[in-house]
């Protein structure tokens, strides 16, 4: 690559921070971080009607979250700022791009009226025209600067009447351009719109705003969701008209991430119905109030949440299915995402929090799972080395690590009732006698240590010609209250001799 890669993530802050928009902008940063180039964050707030209080914080919250802190962008700095759109109006970046259109007659005034808009559009469909556009047919019976006299032109502009500038899209010309995943596009210009490229309050339009920052940023490759692929014709022509087709970027457009159950785009709703997240974090809707799970708040490592995304569109061509940040830099490319839309699979994204919850060591999970036990008020909930015990017995076991509170609650509860149907499958007549000798050699042990304990055990019923499936279940059951969990001597090891044999001595009463 003969120019400095630099790329961006442009979200619009009009809502939350979809999974869909976090997979393009992992993408952008993988494909940076190969080519050691600059990954940007862009906040496009061009219409301002649409902007929801809160969602521009969510966006830099989420990347954060998720390990994509930009290089430079809004709220990074950087050379190029300011990186949101509002701000760049207000330094009037804009307009000298949109007269230049129209000094050069590749775009035009408009004064319509929304009534004669929805008027234009009646009568078309009255016609038979199934998709109404503003085009090099419609504009001229249409109040613009190429219908209109030089005269009329003049004093509407003179007289403040509102307008827009809208791009004058030739007929008949074959627009063409290469996308990475996809090839070569190619569209008659006949088939486009002359879109508004400037609005009457003085805002542009996304697509000549996106197209001049691009311009203005130096941005190398562009890498997109799929739904910017019909914009694209019209933003190769903007960068042709402006004169600007040698720092035109190249075009990525990424395959849609479908629903886990038919055909479509995954959405919220798809994620409420099913039950699992569709944002990065916790959304509330500043309006409603309504709080949307987010994959954080649901208990997934970040690690793994960028594991089960990179994998929604690209293939690394070998078996591996988990990767470090370090290994998805190495190993990605643009070649091999694919153009199919990729399925969301709920169950292979807890597999994958799974794997991370394993090999994530005991001390750290601990240090993770501290907050939660001391908000739940659990005895030992200072103490990290009993915290990081308890994880290496339940992490295999769990998929979240709230789950080794929950499925590991009797670590720091004593039971309150016990699993009725291992009592009733393995509490006989001669268990308690049992189990009071037992706890007697327990009370003699001096080394309480996990392989002491199981040595102990097994001579013990030896000695009293006791299989190991009448005697074990009935100690797990008096220490936890459950028929099943991990080694029963590694957790009687981690309570200690006096909370085991205080257990089994409450158990013998009730039990």
């Amino acid at each position: 690559m003969d120019r400095k890669v630099r790329v961006r993530f442009a979200p619009s802050p009009t809502g939350p921070l979809h999974m869909g928009g976090v997979r393009t902008a992992l993408y952008n940063y993988l494909f940076a971080k190969k080519h050691n180039g600059d990954f940007l964050l862009r906040i496009e707030d061009t219409d301002q009607t649409r902007l929801v209080p809160g969602a521009e914080e969510f966006i830099v919250e989420s990347l954060k979250w998720c390990g994509l802190v930009p290089d430079e962008g809004h709220g990074f700095g950087g050379d190029f700022g300011p990186y949101k759109q509002s701000e760049r109006k207000e330094q009037d970046i804009y307009r000298k791009y949109a007269e230049q259109l129209i000094e050069t007659g590749h775009a035009y005034y408009a004064f319509d009226t929304p009534e004669e808009l929805d008027q234009m559009r009646e009568n078309l469909k009255a016609a038979g025209v199934a998709a109404p556009q503003y085009n090099h047919i419609t504009r001229t019976t249409m109040k613009n600067s190429i219908s209109l006299s030089s005269e009329e032109v003049e004093k509407r502009l003179a007289n403040g009447d509102p307008y827009v500038i809208r791009i004058r899209i030739p007929r008949n010309e074959e627009i063409k351009f290469k996308d990475m995943i996809r090839g070569w596009v190619m569209v008659q210009s006949t088939n486009l719109d002359d879109k508004v490229l400037y609005k009457s309050d003085g805002m542009p339009t996304y697509h000549l705003a996106n197209i001049v920052d691009d311009y203005l940023m130096n941005i190398s490759h562009v890498i997109r969701g799929e739904e910017w692929l019909p914009s694209a014709p019209l933003h190769v022509l903007l960068y042709q008209v402006l004169g600007w087709e040698d720092k035109m970027p190249q075009f990525a457009h990424l395959p849609l991430i479908l629903k886990p159950d038919g055909n479509g785009k995954l959405s919220k709703r798809d994620g409420d119905r099913l039950g699992f997240p569709v944002f990065p974090i916790e959304w509330k809707d500043p309006e409603t109030g309504e709080i949307s799970s987010g994959y954080r708040e649901k208990g997934y490592f970040p690690e793994a949440f960028v594991n089960i995304l990179a994998f929604l569109g690209w293939n690394p061509g070998t078996s591996q299915e988990l990767f470090s940040m370090e290994e998805l830099i190495e190993t990605f490319t643009i070649e091999r995402v694919g153009k199919a839309g990729a399925k969301y699979d709920p169950d292979k994204a807890r597999w994958f929090n799974q794997q991370y919850l394993r090999g994530t060591k005991n001390e750290e999970l601990a240090k993770q799972l501290q907050p939660r036990a001391l908000e739940m008020n659990l005895s030992e909930a200072n103490n990290l080395e009993f915290l990081a015990g308890v994880c290496g017995m339940m992490k295999e076991r769990a998929t979240f690590l709230n789950d080794i509170l929950s499925e590991g609650i009797y670590f720091f509860e004593q039971p309150s009732e016990y699993d009725d149907k291992t009592y009733r499958k393995k509490w006989k007549e001669e268990t308690p006698a049992l189990m009071r000798e037992w706890k007697e050699v327990l009370n003699q042990l001096n080394d309480f240590s996990a392989s002491s304990i199981e040595s102990t055990f097994k001579s013990f019923l030896e000695e009293k010609n006791v299989g190991l499936g009448a005697a074990l279940p009935n100690f797990r059951l008096m220490v936890t209250g459950l028929g099943m969990g991990p080694s029963m001597f590694e957790i009687a090891a981690l309570l200690g001799k006096e909370e085991t044999i205080d257990r089994m001595e409450k158990a013998l009463k009730k039990l």
